[in-house]
């Protein structure tokens, strides 16, 4: 499995502080068990958000340029 990208990576770590922030500001946890719930929850959710982001990256045709076509060889008689 290829590795993930800095773009990607960033982009997981992000879900999961933006997710765990969101989690405990709507419920109210206060107990040790509740927030440990929530948290991994959001590390899911982040790992998740990067694998889908891995494979699109996948799916994505490669944009490299395509090589240019080779001229057609020129006929004998016209090398004068």
């Amino acid at each position: 499995m290829p590795r993930p990208t800095i773009a990607q990576l960033l982009t997981g770590t992000l879900t999961v502080v933006a997710a765990t922030v969101a989690l405990l500001a709507v419920s109210h946890a206060t107990g040790v068990f509740e927030i440990a719930v929530l948290a991994t929850f959001a590390v899911a959710l982040g790992t998740l958000a990067t694998a889908l982001q891995m494979a699109a990256a996948r799916r994505r045709p490669d944009r490299s340029p395509a090589p240019a076509p080779a001229a057609p060889p020129v006929p004998e008689y016209a090398r004068h």
